[in-house]
C-alpha cells in the first residue's frame, strides 16, 4: 500500500527528514569551520594588542609582529601575583568581570621595543546598546619615589564596540578620541589611583587625567570610564609592585 503525498502523516515525515538532514549539514560545517573561525579570532586580538602599542598589523603579518613585539604573557590576581598554568590568552575577562574581585584572572602582556618595556591589559565594559572592550598599553619607568608605580602613563588605546552608534559612540574606535590618551597617567603624584577621566564638555588642556568625552556620546562615554576605573584598578598591586 503506497503512502498518499497529499496526507499529513506524509507531510510530517518529509518535514521531519529534511529538517535532520539540514541539521546534519550545519553541524557538520560548523565543526569544519570553527577552526578557522578561533584562528580568526585569535589572528584579531593579536591585531588589537599590538595596536595599543601604536604597531599597525593586518592578518597576514600580525602573528609575525606580535612574535617579535611581545615577550611575555601571564596571568595575574588582583595582589599582584602570578597565577600559574592559565593561560592569559584564554581568559574571557567579560566572565572573570562576573565574579568577585579577588577571584578575577587577569591577563597581562608584556612588550618590548626600542629599548623600552610596556605592559599590555584588556578592558571590557558596557555602551549604550552593547558591550564595549579594548587594550591599554603602559611603558614602564623606574619609579620617582617609593610607592609610585612602575606603571602609569599610557603610551597607546585600542578600544571597539559592538553596536554604538555610528558617529556618536561608536567614535570610540576612531583616532582622534584614541590618541589623547597617550601620555595620560592613572595615578597622582601621591601614587593614588585616580585613573583617566573622560570630561564632557572639555578636558582641561593642561591635566594629565583627562580626556575629551564624545560629542553626542555620554552615555558611550561614560560606559568607557567605568570601563577603565573597573579594569586598570584590579592591576593596581601590580603596577606598583612589579621589579
Amino acid at each position: 500500500m503506497t503512502m498518499k503525498v497529499q496526507n499529513n502523516t506524509y507531510t510530517l515525515m518529509y518535514s521531519a527528514v529534511v529538517v535532520l538532514i539540514v541539521a546534519t549539514c550545519l553541524a557538520v560545517f560548523a565543526t569544519a569551520l570553527k577552526p578557522a573561525q578561533l584562528r580568526n579570532i585569535e589572528i584579531e586580538k593579536k591585531q588589537n594588542i599590538l595596536a595599543s602599542l601604536r604597531i599597525v598589523s593586518d592578518k597576514a603579518s600580525a602573528e609575525e609582529l606580535y612574535n617579535r613585539y611581545i615577550v611575555d604573557s601571564y596571568t595575574l590576581n588582583t595582589s599582584g601575583e602570578q597565577i600559574q598554568n592559565i593561560d592569559p590568552f584564554a581568559v574571557n575577562l567579560r566572565e572573570e568581570l562576573k565574579k568577585p574581585p579577588g577571584e578575577r584572572n587577569l591577563p597581562a602582556y608584556v612588550g618590548a621595543r626600542n629599548d623600552s618595556t610596556f605592559l599590555v591589559i584588556p578592558v571590557y565594559g558596557k555602551g549604550l546598546w552593547g558591550p564595549i572592550w579594548g587594550y591599554v598599553s603602559f611603558m614602564k619607568r623606574d619609579p620617582v619615589k617609593e610607592g609610585m608605580p612602575y606603571y602609569n602613563v599610557i603610551y597607546g588605546v585600542n578600544f571597539d564596540h559592538q553596536s554604538e552608534t555610528p558617529g556618536l559612540g561608536a567614535e570610540i574606535s576612531q583616532d582622534f578620541f584614541q590618541i589623547p590618551f597617550r601620555g595620560k597617567a592613572i595615578f597622582d603624584e601621591q601614587g593614588n589611583f585616580v585613573s583617566v577621566k573622560v570630561v564632557k564638555g572639555g578636558a582641561d588642556p593642561g591635566s594629565i587625567h583627562e580626556v575629551d568625552a564624545i560629542s553626542g556620546g555620554t552615555i558611550t562615554s561614560r560606559g568607557l570610564q567605568a570601563m577603565l576605573d573597573t579594569c586598570l584598578v584590579a592591576y593596581e598591586f601590580y603596577f606598583k609592585s612589579v621589579d
